[in-house]
């Protein structure tokens, strides 16, 4: 049974990885200007099939997870960007295209709950430029993150307040990026702590008085004092919405919207019908002098000081003629004599084989020269007392 059990797994597995391309969504965008594609999960919810059948009928809220690249490539192009805070929240691709072409990005859909999968397709042609936009700003907006302002509603907010300060009613967002894209640290993961958000919009209508105010001289000596840019250009109908003067720059753009060239032919790049010239080999490079500076010259080294060495420790030494020679006659004598004596003894002590005396055994009967076994008794002084009386008693005189 678990053998059965883990087949019918990997056989789950197996298939939730299946992957199948439902739907082709097709968007237009002009070129230059802002693109953001929201990724609904309430839309994609509708494609999933019930994860409990007896709920069918009911609404559900399942956390999704969007994958998005570029068709047969491993990431999104370079213009284009996803952000995606929590599975519970919907997606957004948003970037500004700078090339006139078509872009098919594969979105793969996760369920988070049942584990099915599926894949839309999103084909994004990008149009020509509708209109030059020769005037061009960049605000900064502290309280606020990406994924909070690329919805069409905190944009139109956003764009009401920026259309009272530019005095125009032609504002174009041009592009949205979040700080950390720009360098800026990651906040505190507390209320109240957000990433910022810069919003660069553009239009063909001339800079306001507030406007031109950013690149006055006061201007800049009220930002490095600490201050706020006064009068009525501090206009937001929402608080998180209210911008920092002090990051905020104006972009007069006389020639149209520098787009990123195309790439020129040069030296690495073959020609139709090319052939490859491959450049000429480096000259042969000499390897003598690294060799005689890494192996010869330790190696003369080594065996100069192992011949100075070898000199010291044998030629060096005086030898026993000369030794002696120089030695006093009476020392030499001495010298001999302890030898000659440690000779004599070492012979006597080769000696000490022979039997000890019979005077160093136990139980020795010195009249008789006879040994007694020794009685059973626990004191191994009495037969030495015996035998002491039996000499006393031969001694004495007789009548």
């Amino acid at each position: 049974m678990a053998d059965w059990a883990s087949w019918g797994l990997i056989l789950t597995v197996c298939v939730a990885c299946i992957l199948v391309v439902k739907t082709d969504i097709k968007v237009n965008t002009p070129m230059g200007q802002l693109f953001v594609f929201e990724l609904q999960r309430e839309i994609f919810q509708n494609d999933f099939e019930p994860f409990l059948h007896h709920y069918a009928g009911k609404v559900y809220n399942d956390p999704m997870l969007f994958k998005c690249n570029k068709q047969a490539f491993p990431d999104l192009p370079g213009w284009l960007r996803f952000t995606q805070r929590h599975p519970y929240d919907n997606g957004f691709l948003y970037g500004t295209p700078l090339v006139q072409e078509k872009t098919i990005i594969e979105i793969t859909v996760i369920n988070k709950r049942s584990y099915d999968t599926f894949r839309d397709r999103l084909i994004i042609r990008i149009d020509p430029p509708e209109k030059r936009l020769p005037y061009q700003a960049e605000f900064f907006i502290p309280l606020r993150e990406i994924e909070k302002v690329l919805p069409s509603a905190v944009q139109e907010e956003i764009r009401q307040d920026l259309k009272r300060i530019w005095k125009t009613d032609q504002l174009t967002f041009v592009n949205i990026t979040s700080a950390l894209d720009r360098g800026g640290r990651v906040p505190l993961p507390l209320a109240g702590h957000f990433e910022g958000v810069y919003v660069k919009v553009g239009s063909d209508q001339r800079f306001s008085e507030c406007l031109l105010r950013l690149q006055t001289a006061e201007h800049k000596r009220q930002c490095e004092a600490g201050g706020r840019v006064p009068g009525n250009c501090a206009v937001c109908s929402y608080p998180s919405n209210c911008v920092t003067w002090c990051n905020s720059t104006l972009i007069d753009v006389s020639s149209p919207v520098a787009f990123s060239p195309a790439p020129t032919m040069g030296p690495g790049i073959l020609d139709a019908e090319g052939v490859y010239d491959p450049p000429e080999s480096p000259p042969p490079r000499d390897f003598l002098p690294d060799y005689i500076v890494t192996v010869i010259v330790p190696l003369v080294l080594a065996i100069i000081l192992c011949l100075l060495l070898s000199y010291i420790m044998c030629c060096r030494r005086e030898g026993v003629e000369k030794r002696d020679s120089k030695t006093p006659d009476i020392q030499l004598y001495h010298h001999h004599t302890i030898h000659g004596n440690t000779t004599e003894l070492r012979s006597m002590a080769a000696g000490r084989g022979v039997p000890p005396p019979l005077s160093t055994r136990s139980m020795f009967n010195a009249r008789t020269g006879e040994t007694a076994p020794p009685f059973q008794t626990d004191s191994p002084s009495i037969p030495l007392i015996l035998a002491q009386q039996e000499i006393n008693t031969d001694t004495l005189p007789r009548n």
